[in-house]
């Protein structure tokens, strides 16, 4: 079973502001990579089918399939880089509380993928709200 990561999306309101960020900040078709400063334990098992889940403004809204963890640099200046596939993959509005760095998310705590027919047809901001109080 795959072990998913879940992180804080801090500066970023929405998953297409975080979408045109990576745009512009990482031209070139380099990779997106999101670093870290700790490297997870149990990397083997992110990179089998693991997702890093986004949390916005106190709501889990996206996840990116983890392609590579690696450490960089060796003592107390290394640091992790977590390389991410390009395309976010929206999920059902769910609320979460704020922490600091990131976290393990067991498959049965992840919120679900929306269907392309019907679900991701709904406003995110639409979405969060019927999630909050209880309608979704």
């Amino acid at each position: 079973m795959a072990l998913h990561m879940i992180k804080l999306c801090v500066g970023c309101d929405s998953v297409e502001e975080l979408v045109e960020w990576h745009r512009t900040e990482r031209k070139g078709g380099r990779p997106w990579i999101m670093s870290t400063r700790m490297t997870p334990k149990r990397a083997e098992e992110l990179i089998d089918g693991g997702s890093l889940y986004r949390v916005f403004k106190g709501m889990i809204l996206c996840r990116q399939a983890i392609l590579a963890v690696e450490t960089i640099g060796a003592g107390p200046a290394s640091r992790c880089e977590v390389t991410l596939d390009l395309n976010p993959v929206l999920v059902a509005p769910t609320p979460r509380r704020a922490f600091q760095g990131w976290r393990y998310l067991r498959q049965e705590d992840c919120p679900p993928d929306l269907r392309t027919a019907g679900d991701d047809a709904v406003p995110q901001d639409l979405a969060r709200e019927l999630r909050l109080v209880g309608a979704w």
